[in-house]
């Protein structure tokens, strides 16, 4: 067993950050179908211990849990529920992460997630359609669909291969499954998709804001860089050298040198810039598929950085 651990915290430490919110949600799931199980042995109701992570459409019980705005979005209960989602975020979110980086990833993730819980809390509060009605959100959907979306419109013409479909462009697939979402408003998780909808346009945002030189998400990574600094000077436990639970971002922390403190911040030199600008410029006009293997490796060198 602490093989296995082990293993896995070497995995988690060595993968993109795509890959460890897949790590993250997944092992979430594992753990609720474990604790349900167990109280279902025992006969013991586990609902009200899920819905405590989970995003409630009314505001006196969110007030009561605030954290579920952020929970909820790395929660899953069913199988193809959390099996779907995972796929898209780890087939979309590694395109995303090439193009825009990680921080813009953590932020745009977090930020698609709260849209889609304020839009179907909004929709609960004042469409007739959930007159005294109350519902409880959770899924990484509303997530995945502004990671989706906002790789859709920043790469519209680039095409991936689908079962029985074949060579299909980025935007008809955003198109397809919005569409799909919309229709399916009336269906018995009317306020799932409404959710759905509120990730998309947060993504569609993020995308076109971008264009214009504006990160949207900017604000919100301000508020985990205050969040991170502010548990560094706070006295606590510590586990080994790790001073909290990281998605990839922040970094192990290291004791201060003065060589750590006035090492000047490296820049790209220009000679690199010009080649990440061609590189870009070609990804803009074929499409990520159309590089070869050397300026791929170049691509995921630099993004790393």
């Amino acid at each position: 067993m602490a093989g296995f651990i082990d293993k896995m915290k070497q995995s988690y430490r060595t993968a993109t950050v795509p890959v460890r919110f897949v790590m993250v949600n997944v092992a979430v799931f594992a753990l609720v179908r474990i604790v349900a199980l167990v109280c279902l042995l025992f006969a013991v109701d586990a609902t009200p211990a899920v819905e405590l992570l989970e995003m409630p459409s009314s505001p006196a019980r969110f007030a009561q849990q605030p954290w579920g705005i952020l929970s909820y979005m790395f929660l899953h209960y069913d199988v193809m529920h959390i099996l779907f989602n995972m796929l898209w975020l780890y087939w979309f979110g590694a395109m995303f992460h090439q193009l825009f980086g990680t921080r813009r990833f953590v932020g745009l993730y977090f930020l698609g997630g709260i849209g889609g819980a304020l839009l179907y809390v909004l929709a609960y509060n004042v469409l007739p359609l959930f007159s005294d009605t109350a519902g409880m959100l959770l899924g990484a959907s509303a997530s995945v669909l502004a990671i989706v979306t906002a790789t859709a419109v920043r790469q519209p013409d680039y095409k991936i291969g689908l079962l029985f479909f074949g060579q299909i462009s980025l935007k008809w697939i955003a198109i397809a499954t919005i569409f799909l979402d919309v229709i399916s408003i009336g269906s018995s998780n009317a306020g799932g998709h409404i959710a759905h909808l509120g990730g998309a346009v947060v993504g569609a945002l993020f995308a076109l804001a971008d264009r214009r030189g504006t990160d949207i998400t900017a604000w919100l990574n301000s508020a985990i860089d205050w969040i991170v600094n502010l548990s560094r000077r706070a006295p606590r436990m510590r586990i080994g050298n790790f001073r909290k639970w990281q998605f990839g971002h922040y970094k192990k922390q290291e004791p201060a040198t003065e060589q750590h403190q006035t090492a000047p911040r490296t820049t790209m030199h220009p000679a690199d810039e010009a080649e990440m600008d061609e590189i870009l410029k070609k990804i803009k006009l074929s499409g990520y598929s159309s590089l070869t293997a050397k300026e791929k490796k170049r691509l995921f060198e630099v993004s790393k950085r």
